[in-house]
């Protein structure tokens, strides 16, 4: 029997799952799928620029595994490049990580995953709270 999948860490859900070549229409294009965390991972090393030990271990995973996902990310990517294909951010491996947020409002603290749009405090309802490290 199969060791079941560990769950990759990704820190929030991405904002844009979408992206197509401008003027083809959709029926006509095909269809490439990028898993959440594959993004994350594009995230943490491309886009932040962490060294691949500081992306294994915000993700949760072993650094040759953070190899293996990032691999087949930037393959896509290239792919849906040069292909002219669409690319959709959907499904995968992962568990949203919590943070400790502060209200700036009224102080109080509570942990939660990070939802820009949704996430309010508890105790006063409001948007307007910050992480604490």
């Amino acid at each position: 029997m199969p060791r079941p999948p560990k769950y990759r860490r990704v820190e929030q859900l991405p904002q844009f799952t979408y992206f197509k070549p401008s003027g083809i229409p959709m029926s006509e294009l095909l269809e490439i799928h990028l898993t959440v965390e594959e993004l994350e991972a594009i995230r943490l090393r491309d886009l932040e620029g962490l060294e691949y030990e500081e992306c294994s271990e915000k993700m949760s995973v072993s650094r040759p595994t953070f190899y293996r996902i990032i691999t087949a990310a930037r393959k896509k990517i290239a792919g849906a490049l040069v292909k002219g294909s669409a690319l959709r951010v959907t499904g995968g491996n992962f568990k949203l990580a919590k943070f400790e947020l502060a209200c700036k409002n009224c102080g109080h603290h509570w942990e939660d995953i990070i939802c820009c749009r949704r996430t309010r405090c508890p105790a006063c309802n409001a948007n307007n709270w910050h992480r604490v490290n």
